[in-house]
């Protein structure tokens, strides 16, 4: 009887051992967009976002991709070592963000444009951080109805994604907004010295509250203090606090 060897799984690497991104701008950059990200679809258990991680898009084919950041809906929003689109129902990415620099430039606007464009990822940003390889400093593309890339067009300095987003660039970062409420998203930095102001402004207020108190108990224990000195005084001079003799 023959033996029936098992043909041995398939390995999917999780790392390549490069580094992030190519400068501490450009890992800052990512770090920072990852978490404006995260904080914004905090209420969707649905919306699933990764920095650095890979991405393989067929089974049984080692061939993968990193986007600096992408964002993928419609799937689990737990924590994964590395995204296999045949395991997520066909899922991939809606969003991907490159970060571009002088050494990924060229391949965020060719292999990686022509990639995103050809696995149907509806939306594509590139952003520069230190705006010296890209003009404009920030790109958008979006997919047609023949799924092909379109450029988006900026309006009031930032481009808007079909999931509730806009982004601009401030300095070497990419600043989320609210499309509903036009407000930016904060960092967590700017939140944290948000709340320390907000925490010092209570402090101040009720150290005010307890000075006024304080100065109120202040003056009844004086008022109560004359009164009994008006008292001692009528009761020396023979009278009644009424002012009727004794």
């Amino acid at each position: 009887m023959s033996a029936i060897l098992e043909q041995p799984k398939l390995a999917y690497p999780e790392s390549d051992g490069k580094p992030m991104a190519e400068t501490g701008i450009h890992v800052r950059a990512i770090e920072l967009l990852h978490q404006a990200l995260d904080d914004f679809f905090a209420d969707r258990p649905d919306v699933f976002i990764a920095a650095d991680m890979f991405w393989y898009f067929e089974e049984g084919v080692v061939q993968a991709t990193a986007p600096d950041v992408m964002v993928v809906p419609g799937v689990g929003n737990h924590e994964r070592r590395s995204f296999f689109t045949w395991e997520e129902n066909g899922a991939v990415p809606a969003v991907v963000f490159e970060m571009a620099s002088k050494g990924t430039v060229s391949e965020d606007l060719n292999k990686k444009f022509y990639l995103y464009e050809a696995r149907g990822v509806r939306e594509y940003f590139i952003f520069d951080p230190e705006a010296k390889y890209l003009r404009p400093f920030l790109q958008g593309f979006r997919l047609n109805g023949a799924g092909v890339y379109q450029r988006l067009k900026a309006a009031e300095r930032s481009l808007a994604s079909e999931l509730g987003f806009r982004v601009r660039r401030e300095g070497t970062m990419l600043r989320l907004i609210d499309a509903k409420t036009n407000l930016p998203v904060p960092t967590r930095s700017e939140r944290a010295d948000a709340e320390m102001h907000r925490a010092d402004a209570e402090q101040r207020r009720a150290d005010a509250e307890q000075q006024r108190a304080d100065a109120e108990h202040r003056r009844a224990d004086a008022l109560a203090l004359e009164i009994e000195r008006l008292k001692a005084l009528l009761a020396q001079a023979g009278g009644s606090p009424n002012g009727n003799g004794a």
